[in-house]
């Protein structure tokens, strides 16, 4: 690895408000503000993947891995992800009342070593360890929960004694062949809402996230009646005590009571740190009309995803349009329009695509599907998204998923859009000192090292840096880009290496500061 040294490192921004000074051939004679006025746009789109940890879907990929393998997996899931320009990953971190990392509320999961109750050994802390990769790349990383599932048939092994299954078993129903903490127990609400805030405090996530589980998806019993939720024994406790509200407004209350204290919640420990939820896609049938579905959310799972919405219980709304756009009954642009119209309290509206459909074997779409759907949502808001389900389409690049976003719509990097209701504060201008290397691989590459840290900023306002390139004097740039850690390596492609570097703090909220401009001569 040949040592460089800069014949002179010019930092714009901070200091100088001049004309730069001549360079040996080509020099630039753009004053700053002519710079700065050549920066290229910051492009926003969130663009998140779910990586799903139940049944092994995603990570680890099995139960026996070795801590070094599962590490292993963890940098392949981030390194697939900042190849095609994915910004977010949202990380499953508790199936079933269990957990993917150090908790003193509940067992390790079964899905990390084959036993719940079992750490990794040798012991690494799995969420600790996806936190610190996803932000050495400048990728978000939101904690997925299930608040109400205790225990999932495919995990297997049996509950450790933790567990609320053995621990509290009055607040665990047995429905199925799943086990169910009771959302009517005052117990569930705690334990819930201390698991999810718990993780808050002690871990520097970007979000958390929950999905469509709320009380459990109906079953049938062998004549296909729907067999119904057991709790009729809370629910009489209730009417006994005065209660007025009859069984389906009571179920909906109690889940309502759970969302609202967790947005709340979450805003009282961390404010930046945002909240997603992600509920069946159709509200209910007919909303819009001529919508069908199999399943009626509001009556069938008590979820009302519409008051959430409308009340900005929630920073990113991603109701899962799981449907290919030709399909009437559940058209994705149909839907989706749907839900725009319904964003009262102006929140991020970042549908769910059903990506894993490309799967041969599952539904086998064509990557042009995908496509069409970003289209389509790039069309509803200049703040959009889209979250994919699941990781394992980018790592397996069914019918050329992967190529194709990263060829097509993700060709080009993009910052998540700005949340200025949880801060919008702009943060100080970056001031670094910059050495340069060239790293192996040729002339065409150049590794930038910022010696200093966040300069002038309080760690926990700080996400992470932008950068952009010029290789010819401030004239062109390459599209900004996000990195968390001090050390950046810049490939020319051919086009030799950059004349001007740019960059920007970010912070948690995704405001950007402005520019620091560095001429490299």
């Amino acid at each position: 690895m040949k040592r460089m040294t800069l014949a002179a490192v010019m930092m714009l921004g901070a200091l100088s408000l001049g004309p730069l000074s001549p360079e040996p051939s080509g020099a630039s004679s753009l004053s700053l503000q002519d710079l700065q006025k050549t920066l290229p746009e910051i492009k926003r789109e969130f663009r998140g993947v779910w990586v799903a940890t139940v049944d092994n879907i995603d990570f680890p990929s099995k139960r026996t891995l070795s801590t070094n393998e599962q590490k292993a997996e963890l940098i392949r899931i981030f390194n697939v992800c900042k190849a095609m320009n994915l910004n977010a990953v949202i990380f499953q971190i508790r199936p079933s009342a269990d957990a993917l990392y150090n908790s003193k509320l509940e067992p390790w999961s079964a899905y990390l070593t084959g036993t719940q109750g079992e750490a990794p050994n040798p012991y690494y802390d799995p969420l600790a360890f996806a936190v610190e990769e996803a932000h050495k790349r400048g990728i978000e990383l939101h904690c997925w929960f299930n608040p109400y599932r205790a225990t999932h048939p495919a995990q297997k092994s049996p509950n450790a004694k933790s567990h609320v299954s053995n621990s509290n078993p009055s607040a665990v129903r047995k429905y199925g062949t799943y086990e169910w903490m009771d959302p009517a127990n005052p117990f569930v609400q705690k334990r819930s809402l201390d698991v999810m805030l718990d993780v808050v405090k002690r871990y520097d996530i970007d979000g958390v996230h929950i999905d469509d589980y709320f009380y459990p998806y109906p079953i049938t019993d062998e004549s296909k009646k729907k067999v119904p939720f057991p709790d009729s024994d809370l629910y009489s406790a209730y009417k006994s005590k005065g209660g007025s509200l009859g069984l389906n407004d009571w179920r909906r209350k109690n889940v309502d009571d759970f969302i609202e204290k967790l947005y709340k919640g979450i805003k009282s420990t961390k404010r930046w740190v945002k909240f997603g939820i992600s509920p069946f896609g159709i509200y209910r049938p007919g909303y819009p009309e001529g919508i069908k579905a199999g399943i009626d959310q509001y009556d069938e799972l008590y979820a009302d995803a519409l008051k959430w919405f409308e009340k900005g219980w929630c920073d990113y709304y991603t109701p899962q349009l799981y449907w290919p756009i030709a399909q009437t009954p559940q058209s994705y642009p149909k839907l989706y329009d749907w839900w725009l119209k319904q964003n009262k309290s102006n929140r991020h509206l970042w549908p769910g695509n059903y990506t894993g459909r490309t799967n041969p074997k599952d539904g086998n779409w064509q990557a042009q599907e995908v496509i069409d759907q970003i289209a389509i949502t790039r069309k509803g808001t200049d703040d959009s998204g889209n979250i994919h389900f699941s990781m394992k389409a980018f790592l397996n690049n069914y019918n050329g998923i992967f190529d194709a976003l990263k060829t097509g719509p993700y060709k080009e990097p993009a910052l998540v859009p700005e949340s200025r209701w949880l801060g919008d504060k702009k943060p100080e201008r970056p001031v670094y000192g910059v050495s340069v290397d060239l790293p192996d691989g040729g002339p065409d590459k150049l590794r930038i090292v910022v010696k200093s840290d966040r300069y002038g900023q309080k760690t926990e306002d700080m996400f992470a840096y932008s950068v952009g390139t010029s290789r010819v004097n401030g004239v062109s740039w390459t599209p900004w880009d996000t990195f968390g850690t001090k050390e950046l390596i810049v490939s020319g492609k051919g086009l030799g290496k950059p004349t001007h570097v740019a960059v920007r703090a970010i912070s948690k909220t995704g405001v950007a500061s402005d520019p620091f401009i560095v001429e490299l001569k």
